[in-house]
């Protein structure tokens, strides 16, 4: 990823809720650089060094915590929410029909920072867009490194999976809610505090999906909780979200210290 980064905002109310534009410059085109190439026929070892440029524009949702005006000194800590695949597109009204952003519009107050991109329509979460803007929000915010959270549903909890295999070390604690991932690769989390939420009778992520990713999870000594709703469906984030005990687990952890 490249250094340099341009931001531009503009403010957009959704219900309380402040939602902005941002557009983070990696650069512009693609250029190579290959090393010393070797034409004779046959087979050879070669190298190259490929330098990638684009820009990526994020709009997202945040909320900030009771205290955080005023409280000019203070760092504090961030929930990092990804949304299903229904909510992708330019409406970023879709961002707050789940999760803790629909907490927020009911009325609940956290006592964190809430951050919450939308992903663009037919595109799918990925770390490398995702990272770029995780160190935007680190660098716009007053946020806690030690006290970094990510939750996600749906396509959100295979966003979840993928950006901690990603980044291992960045993290204090993850809840995948119905998602999955590349169980092999959670070998690089047995440090790192997991919730995993998922319904037993999902008709479309299924069920085994987190099953692989926890079973694999305990294989490499990890430290995952795994909560199944017998009679739930694909909807396992109504309740999930609704529940304090879910906020309270999160907020107990912080990097590099034992699960609490």
């Amino acid at each position: 990823m490249g250094k340099r980064v341009g931001v531009r905002r503009s403010g957009v109310a959704v219900a309380g809720v402040i939602g902005l534009v941002i557009g983070v410059s990696l650069t512009g085109g693609c250029s190579l650089m290959n090393e010393r190439l070797n034409t004779a026929p046959g087979l050879h070892h070669a190298s190259a060094r490929v330098t990638l440029r684009k820009e990526l524009a994020f709009r997202y949702l945040a909320y900030l915590p009771d205290g955080y005006e005023a409280e000019a000194e203070r760092r504090w800590p961030l929930v990092l929410f990804l949304h299903g695949a229904g909510e992708r597109g330019d409406d970023l009204n879709k961002v707050a029909l789940h999760g803790p952003p629909r907490r927020i519009q009911e009325g609940e107050r956290f006592p964190f920072i809430l951050v919450a991109p939308q992903c663009p329509a037919d595109a799918w979460w990925e770390p490398e867009t995702l990272i770029p803007f995780v160190d935007y929000v680190e660098s716009a915010y007053r946020v806690d490194r030690d006290r970094i959270y990510v939750t996600g549903l749906s396509m959100g909890g295979f966003g979840t999976w993928g950006l901690a295999l990603a980044q291992p070390e960045r993290f204090a604690a993850i809840a995948p809610v119905c998602g999955g991932g590349l169980a092999f690769y959670t070998r690089r989390i047995p440090h790192l505090p997991v919730w995993v939420f998922h319904g037993a009778r999902d008709s479309v992520v299924p069920l085994s999906e987190s099953e692989r990713m926890v079973e694999a999870l305990r294989r490499y000594g990890g430290n995952v909780k795994f909560t199944v709703y017998p009679d739930a469906d694909h909807d396992s984030w109504t309740e999930t979200y609704a529940n304090p005990e879910l906020y309270a687990w999160l907020l107990a952890q912080r990097r590099g210290a034992p699960a609490r």
